[in-house]
């Protein structure tokens, strides 16, 4: 009995030892693999669902085309010179252009306003004042309005 216990480990806290590898790894898998899958999904769906009439999209087979009509589960889109119509499942959507041209002229904004504010605030350290757009706008029409 006593060679049993030696050979086979003989205790509860092996056991544990034993299956934290395989717990490790599925956590493992868990974090890098399925959880941003997950993720891609549903921003996928969301970006399905949130497709109006007028967006450009872009369908998996590669057509560039303009929402006509929404329904459930089908769009209706226009696509070419000769105004081809296609019905097509919300599931066909690859992207929707416009609302990605839309997002990037966000982030360029932001960027400008953040760049703006940048200079602003070393300016205000260095003690100068600092001219916006639409100062230097205001000061060219008073120009022009002293002139006349």
């Amino acid at each position: 009995m006593h060679q049993y216990v030696l050979f086979f480990g003989g205790g509860e806290g092996d056991m544990l030892g034993m299956m934290m590898p395989l717990i490790l790894m599925v956590a493992i898998f868990y974090l890098l693999l399925i959880r941003p899958q997950k993720k891609r999904e549903k921003a996928a769906r969301e970006m399905r669902n949130s497709v109006e009439v007028g967006d450009e999209i872009l369908t998996i087979g590669g057509i560039l085309g303009r929402v006509v009509a929404v329904k459930d589960d089908t769009l209706l889109i226009e696509s070419g010179s000769a105004n081809t119509k296609l019905r097509i499942t919300k599931g066909a959507v690859q992207s929707n252009v416009t609302a990605t041209e839309k997002m990037h002229e966000r982030q360029q904004e932001a960027a400008k306003a953040a760049a703006a504010a940048k200079e602003r605030k070393k300016a205000e350290k260095s003690g100068k004042t600092v001219e916006t757009v639409a100062d230097a706008k205001e000061k060219e029409l008073e120009k022009k309005m002293e002139k006349e």
